[in-house]
């Protein structure tokens, strides 16, 4: 295991009486093939919401376990437990022959914002990351900052890691009306979500659930989000609503960063969130 380490963090509710605070310890870890594969599958499974179907997440899982020198786990209670979130990236040109990977690249280029670099020279790092919602934020900075590191590493050892651009695979939602029937009652009026971490695009406001890929693609040469290929029940809103009033629609979003300005998009997150290292 090559790295192991630990934060404290605060988290609690507070109440009109009280105020409630809890300590927990988080740990980073190298990712671990005899124990995390049903986690990590499970995030890889909410990373890709809806269309997680559309590949075979057990070889995706194993792949990334495959280089446990390369990428992050977090946990709580110990190396034993299954992760609460996880990064890491792949190359899409070493393990181009993998039917996960010709499965993804080929959805990947589907949904692009602009032509995805294939070919050498050029050589697209695969940056998947993702993590249990309540989890604060500050645990993403160390995660980043280590992979820098360990990029580093494998270079040095003429690992094949020598990116020309990374691709962050993530998601956003946004906030749709209710399919729920008012039941002849006038609903209130439809609140705005004061957040930092919104955008526009496409016609709608955009969320992020993370809220650092704002902050990454403003370094990079292009982004955008799209719609899922799999289709839902028009009820699925409905059924992960973040407001009272309003439905969420998730959504798949990609930023393209350039190998020379990745490093410099780590130092904004790391800014942007804090819990740098």
């Amino acid at each position: 295991m090559g790295k192991r380490k630990s934060k404290k963090a605060a988290d609690g509710s507070e109440s009109d009486e009280d105020m409630s605070m809890v300590d927990v310890e988080f740990e980073w870890f190298d990712p671990q093939p005899a124990i995390d594969f049903h986690g990590l599958k499970a995030l890889l499974r909410q990373l890709l919401d809806a269309d997680a179907q559309l590949f075979d997440l057990s070889a995706l899982a194993d792949l990334i376990l495959s280089q446990p020198l390369l990428g992050s786990t977090v946990k709580v209670d110990g190396n034993e437990t299954d992760p609460y979130a996880f990064l890491t990236v792949l190359s899409l040109e070493t393990h181009k022959d993998k039917k996960v990977v010709q499965d993804l690249t080929a959805y990947l280029h589907r949904h692009a914002p602009l032509t995805l670099p294939t070919s050498p020279p050029a050589h697209l790092g695969l940056i998947l990351t993702e993590r249990l919602i309540n989890m604060p934020h500050e645990i993403v900075p160390p995660m980043y900052t280590m992979l820098l590191e360990e990029l580093a590493w494998a270079l040095a050892e003429a690992e094949p890691y020598a990116f020309t651009h990374y691709l962050v695979l993530s998601k956003t939602y946004r906030e749709v009306a209710s399919e729920l029937p008012s039941n002849g009652v006038e609903q209130p009026p439809a609140k705005k979500k004061k957040s930092g971490g919104a955008g526009k695009e496409g016609g709608g406001e955009t969320f992020y659930f993370h809220p650092e890929d704002e902050v990454l693609q403003r370094h990079g040469v292009a982004w955008g989000g799209f719609d899922y290929e799999t289709k839902v029940d028009e009820g699925a809103s409905d059924s992960k609503r973040a407001f009272q009033e309003l439905g969420v629609k998730p959504q798949g979003h990609m930023v393209l960063i350039e190998a020379d300005k990745f490093q410099g998009a780590v130092e904004a997150v790391k800014s942007f969130l804090g819990g740098g290292q």
